[in-house]
């Protein structure tokens, strides 16, 4: 991509986001934050996860 698209797409980006009410963008926000992965998903993978939830069923049971 040259730099000249990527400026207009950048340009392109904000303007769009600007133009939302601020209603949306709080609501776009919020879902986007609901989406996220765990932390320890994102971070490390799949394993610490699994060990994770293994060591809190024995600690419930």
């Amino acid at each position: 991509m040259k730099s000249n698209e990527y400026v207009k797409y950048i340009t392109q980006t904000v303007v769009k986001y600007i133009d939302q009410p601020k209603d949306e963008r709080k609501k776009y926000r919020m879902e986007k934050k609901d989406t996220k992965e765990p932390f320890l998903f994102r971070w490390f993978g799949v394993l610490p996860y699994i060990f994770y939830f293994g060591i809190k069923k024995k600690k419930h049971k």
